[in-house]
């Protein structure tokens, strides 16, 4: 199996505030945790093109600032990705859910008070993000 290229994004609102969402009993892993938004590198893209199609494909959002945070190596049972992680800056009014049977439920949250349970990846990723 060969590693895949993920774009991974903490969409925030500039006032402290990240956006996560919580995964649908019919998300792909850990149905039930909140996380934040990410998605494939598709061939020919740039990472910039790829996080603004993803937060447009899961929060009906356009990116305001995108930043590059880092890189994670995600080693699972199952996968391995190359997780090149994002801040971006999104307008809170235009987000929603654009993938239902991705996720449930969207909230804002400051990173002291975040809900749970946690996807298994949030917490390294967030470091990033800082």
């Amino acid at each position: 199996m060969k590693p895949s290229v993920s774009c991974v994004f903490v969409c925030h609102d500039g006032d402290g505030r990240i956006l996560l969402a919580r995964r649908s009993v019919r998300a792909r892993d850990e149905p039930g945790t909140w996380d934040c938004g990410a998605g494939a590198l598709e061939f020919g893209e740039t990472f910039e093109s790829a996080v603004t199609r993803e937060v447009g494909e899961e929060y009906a959002a356009a990116p305001l600032a995108i930043r590059q945070l880092g890189v994670r190596n995600v080693l699972r049972a199952d996968s391995h990705w190359v997780a090149v992680v994002f801040a971006v800056l999104v307008d809170p009014a235009e987000v929603r859910i654009a993938e239902p049977h991705k996720f449930d439920e969207l909230g804002w949250f400051t990173p002291q008070a975040l809900p749970s349970p946690l996807h298994s990846q949030l917490a390294e990723t967030l470091a990033l993000f800082g």
